[in-house]
């Protein structure tokens, strides 16, 4: 009688064990969609700022921008979260080319200048995701 108890123990240990992996290293149950992005826009010339929630995979006009964010991550494990995000802007007053962007690369919300986006009006800030 008293092996019965050990083996059900054991197969309830198991049990626990399997469901704390899966929760523990498949980030996909804690992590949730992230659907916009937040960017700060500064106009040179006015000195004005904008604060934009943009759809990721969505095109979004502003002033003579053309801005796309293809994908947003927020930092997972850090005490100082940082984000990143792919981000494909066209200046539409460009008409030589309509495929050609003025940036089309990652941009990070702590380093902007790691990944220079060079407008003469506008500069954009990587904020947050959500």
């Amino acid at each position: 009688m008293h092996s019965k108890k050990n083996i059900k123990l054991g197969k309830i240990n198991k049990l626990i064990y399997l469901i704390l992996i899966l929760l523990i290293f498949n980030n996909k149950l804690f992590a949730k969609d992230i659907n916009y992005v937040e960017v700060k826009i500064l106009d040179k010339v006015s000195s004005k700022t904008s604060l934009l929630t943009l759809n990721i995979q969505e095109e979004t006009a502003f002033e003579n921008l053309l801005i796309k964010i293809l994908k947003c991550k927020n930092s997972e494990f850090d005490d100082d979260p940082e984000i990143t995000a792919y981000m494909q802007v066209q200046d539409i007053t460009i008409k030589s080319n309509d495929k050609v962007f003025v940036f089309n690369g990652w941009t990070f919300s702590s380093s902007p200048s790691v990944s220079l986006f060079d407008h003469p009006i506008y500069d954009i800030w990587l904020t947050k995701c959500y």
